[in-house]
């Protein structure tokens, strides 16, 4: 990495955008994110910390979206509970040559 990525998103705004566009979970997230969160009451909140994660990682990288795909870049937690950072693909080969 060469930098430090900050992203902010506000909830309710991330939660319309993802009622107006139904498919856009399917787009952001992975297979394993969603099915993570799906036992929750309420996943928008953890969706939203992902979709802030790929952007900060983006941001890091100082790219900007289009760089690698959403998928490139995803969370999953860890046993004992604690958020992990997964980078693959093209955001690994832009992390690597930074």
């Amino acid at each position: 990495m060469i930098g430090i990525g900050v992203d902010v998103v506000e909830i309710e705004r991330f939660r319309r955008s993802l009622e107006r566009t139904p498919t856009m979970r399917e787009r952001l997230f992975t297979s394993g994110e969603l099915e993570a969160l799906a036992d929750r009451v309420d996943p928008v909140p953890g969706l939203a910390a992902r979709f802030a994660a790929r952007e900060a990682t983006m941001k890091s990288l100082g790219l900007g979206l289009g760089a690698f795909g959403f998928h490139d870049v995803w969370v999953r937690r860890l046993e004992g509970g604690a958020p992990e950072l997964v980078v693959e693909g093209r955001a690994l080969e832009l992390a690597t040559a930074a």
